[in-house]
């Protein structure tokens, strides 16, 4: 396999997290056993196999490698992908396009899809994706990819399988879905962001920023620009509920580790367990 992009990659029960995220550079992730990626601020030539991918945000680090993404599809033969990115930038991505369409001299195939805070995307019968909104400085979301599965209502378990066969031939539902929460990716968001959606701190998997940690760089202003601080993890410690918390994002300014030191050093042990750094 051609390597023309850093990867790094995590195993978590079944799933392969995939990837590289560093601030101001390139954030890329996928995970391919839910044939899906999240931003595309680079893409690996691995990539290019796995056709629907969410956009957090239309910053070139998150989104510069779009149009060689879809050109590549197209000269490899094949089908144009799916792109689910904020609403607000539908328009603007779909110029710019055209403009690399005109420079290229090869259309660029694609379905630029919208979407806004709550709206759902049914991936396939065992996997939904909410989208919500994050807090940055330009329109952003985040995005939960939920594990669905039917399950017999309470009403009906113990009963006859006849009985459940008639009720369900009469027109009744006797399933019931039930939602986890499997994987969750917040992209470039300050606390807000997951302050809005409790789920974030619930799900199996969480892939979200930690731009900065050291203690002069005041959050305030970190939030301003729509980031976040080892502070603000601090202070949630105990609302995180996730398996595994993958941090990732992080300033150019620090050494990887400058980064692990930090982490040992400050964040709560129960916590940092759970933790896999993004370097």
């Amino acid at each position: 396999m051609l390597e023309n992009l850093p990867l790094q990659s995590v195993k978590y029960k079944g799933l392969t997290i995939e990837g590289y995220s560093r601030a101001a550079v390139q954030s890329y992730w996928r995970v391919p056993e839910l044939k899906l990626g999240f931003d595309m601020g680079g893409s690996p030539w691995s990539f290019m196999g796995t056709s629907t991918f969410f956009i957090s945000h239309a910053h070139l680090d998150h989104m510069a490698a779009l149009p060689a993404y879809v050109a590549r599809r197209r000269m490899m033969k094949m089908s144009p992908p799916t792109i689910y990115l904020p609403e607000e930038v539908v328009d603007p991505v779909w110029n710019m396009l055209k403009s690399w369409q005109q420079l290229d001299r090869g259309r660029m195939e694609c379905e630029l899809v919208g979407l806004k805070d709550g709206q759902e995307v049914q991936l396939s019968r065992e996997h939904v994706v909410t989208a919500f909104r994050t807090k940055h400085t330009v329109p952003s979301l985040g995005f939960q990819v939920w594990d669905c599965r039917k399950k017999l209502k309470s009403e009906f378990i113990g009963k006859p399988e006849t009985e459940i066969r008639d009720a369900r031939m009469s027109g009744i539902d006797v399933s019931e879905e039930v939602r986890v929460p499997l994987v969750c990716y917040t992209g470039d968001t300050a606390p807000a962001g997951l302050d809005h959606f409790e789920t974030s701190f619930q799900s199996k998997v969480l892939i979200t920023e930690m731009t900065f940690y050291r203690p002069e760089h005041r959050r305030e202003k970190i939030h301003k620009f729509g980031h976040m601080h080892l502070d603000d993890l601090i202070e949630r410690a105990d609302r995180f509920q996730n398996e595994l918390l993958i941090l990732a994002h992080f300033s150019t300014r620090y050494h990887d580790n400058q980064v692990m030191s930090a982490i040992k050093k400050h964040l709560p042990a129960e916590l940092r367990e759970r933790v896999h750094l993004w370097m």
